[in-house]
């Protein structure tokens, strides 16, 4: 599958370093589950910078941006920047899966069905062609 190149705001590789050190409990947790492509050998990375966003976690391969939600996204307004995200992000392709912190804290494993899940249904949009 040819890589599809999504453009991102240079400046914002500094922040995304950043973040990536100062990670919440509930990414921690999650990145030890995705790192070294233990998710059906698919390769994610963390606090990625895509468009004018950084993004929690990233799978070119899926088209799949994972993000985990802390107490600040319950607000309104923290609501309706994320659905414009979500839009732009769409304009890619790109699917947004979201998981609060509480859930990647408490309820991993149902975190991780809903991941392998997406992506059985999404190997099953390749005809039957399956990746490693």
């Amino acid at each position: 599958m040819k890589r599809k190149i999504i453009p991102y705001n240079p400046n914002l590789k500094l922040l995304a370093r950043k973040l990536r050190n100062d990670s919440t409990p509930g990414e921690v947790l999650l990145w030890k589950e995705l790192n070294g492509k233990q998710m059906f050998g698919f390769d994610f990375h963390r606090q990625k910078p895509l468009l004018n966003y950084i993004v929690d976690f990233y799978c070119y391969e899926l088209n799949l941006i994972i993000e985990i939600d802390g107490h600040y996204h319950n607000n309104e307004e923290r609501y309706n920047l994320d659905v414009l995200r979500e839009a732009e992000l769409a304009e890619y392709d790109l699917t947004v899966m979201r998981f609060t912190e509480m859930e990647v804290r408490r309820d991993m494993g149902n975190v991780l069905r809903t991941i392998e899940t997406y992506i059985l249904e999404y190997k099953g949009g390749f005809g039957g062609e399956t990746h490693p």
